[in-house]
């Protein structure tokens, strides 16, 4: 396999590498950890900044592929830290379903919305990449080469 793993336009290191980027941010956040906004603000904006940056600097053929598995890898953290950090961010007061699912699925009722919490992160994560692909494309397509 070439330095371009899997088609990505970026060896697979720095695709995952990308992805741990955003993580400080998640790992603070599920344990409870508060940080000052200007400090937040670098936590939520750079990262995603820092995806476009290397898709333009490198002039990745397709930006909204990479910048996907970037956003998807992303997603799996997101997934893993929410869940492992679970009992830290709920505590004694874990989520419960409401409405007409309200106390009927006993200890189902965790695994549902684990599942939910779940796939939550991988299609946040997955929007985020597809975005930032976007905005990698666009710039790419302004950029004289």
């Amino acid at each position: 396999m070439n330095d371009k793993g899997y088609g990505l336009g970026l060896p697979l290191w720095q695709v995952v590498a990308l992805a741990a980027l955003a993580m400080p941010r998640v790992f603070l956040h599920d344990a409870g950890v508060s940080v000052p906004g200007p400090v937040q603000g670098l936590l939520v904006f750079l990262p995603p900044a820092a995806w476009v940056a290397v898709a333009v600097w490198r002039r990745i053929a397709a930006p909204v592929v990479t910048l996907l598995a970037v956003g998807g890898l992303y997603g799996v953290g997101l997934a893993v830290v929410h869940n492992l950090f679970w009992s830290t961010a709920f505590g004694d007061r874990p989520p419960e379903l409401g409405g007409n699912l309200a106390g009927r699925l006993g200890g189902a009722e965790d695994v549902v919305l684990r599942v939910a919490t779940t796939t939550s992160s991988l299609l946040t994560g997955l929007v985020v990449g597809l975005i930032c692909g976007l905005v990698a494309t666009a710039v790419l397509r302004r950029k004289p080469r």
